[in-house]
């Protein structure tokens, strides 16, 4: 898929966020809206995965590990196929299938159930050192963000580069802010690329990781032979929803209807 018609399946899966979290009235729009690029490109262009058979063991493998980000995958997860948008209308109301978090045992196309930050990482290591073990070419991606403060994230980035796990791909969805403030506020991570590379990773910098052309050229971007690969996306909290960009505040907030309606007009492309 060309980077227009991705343009085109990012604009909805925006205009998805919004009505799931403002149906809902409780989600988290901002950190979902700076990942769309991100895990629209890896699902469309650079995984191996069929909706008709969403548990097929040669399929590739994704871990959400901010889980939070749950409407962003469920919208991809949509626009690919794997579930019906009907569904939206139940994200977060108990039995649905679309929880705040993303649930591996209720939702097709989900391949761990995360949440608890710090830990999507090391889920990732197990597969892609698994399906070294069982010799399969599978691939495996991990989206992360200021999660980066948990130290088990670098305990599994120590071990990715000591297995030397060339088949994993560790997305850094760096947009700056978290629940409580800025990442430098709460906790600065330096220099996080001069940290991946020190730790062992390929790595690719993207200075605008919502710009579709630059995150297809990372994930594009041949694997080094023996070493993990880091895209480290500097993105906007928020993006292409002007009342939300680079503010804090739409962490962890749903918006009301008049915000609702608003932000869907920005969105209509």
């Amino acid at each position: 898929m060309n980077t227009q018609e991705l343009s085109k399946v990012c604009r909805q899966v925006r205009r998805d966020i919004i009505t799931m979290t403002a149906n809902a009235g409780s989600g988290h729009p901002g950190g979902s809206l700076s990942a769309v690029e991100l895990m629209t490109s890896v699902f469309f262009n650079h995984m191996r995965v069929d909706p008709s058979n969403p548990h097929d063991p040669d399929r590739d493998r994704f871990v959400l590990s901010k889980g939070h980000a749950a409407p962003c995958y469920y919208a991809v997860l949509a626009a690919k196929g794997f579930i019906s948008r009907d569904e939206y209308a139940n994200f977060r109301q108990l039995h649905s299938i679309l929880q705040g978090h993303p649930d591996a045992k209720k939702v097709p196309g989900v391949d761990a159930s995360t949440g608890s930050l710090g830990q999507g990482v090391s889920i990732a290591v197990g597969m892609a050192l698994g399906a070294k073990h069982l010799g399969k070419d599978t691939k495996v991606f991990a989206l992360v963000d200021g999660e980066s403060q948990e130290g088990q994230i670098w305990e599994a980035y120590m071990a990715a580069a000591h297995y030397k796990l060339d088949n994993l791909t560790v997305i850094i969805d760096n947009n700056g802010l978290q629940i409580d403030g800025s990442n430098d506020q709460v906790m600065s991570l330096g220099d996080l690329g001069a940290k991946l590379r020190a730790f062992g990773f390929d790595l690719v910098e993207l200075p605008d990781g919502n710009d579709l052309d630059a995150v297809e050229a990372a994930l594009s971007k041949p694997t080094m032979p023996g070493k993990p690969k880091a895209i480290l996306a500097h993105t906007v909290k928020g993006k292409g929803v002007s009342f939300m960009e680079n503010q804090v505040g739409w962490h962890g907030k749903a918006p009301n209807a008049e915000q609702r309606d608003q932000a869907l007009k920005e969105l209509e492309g």
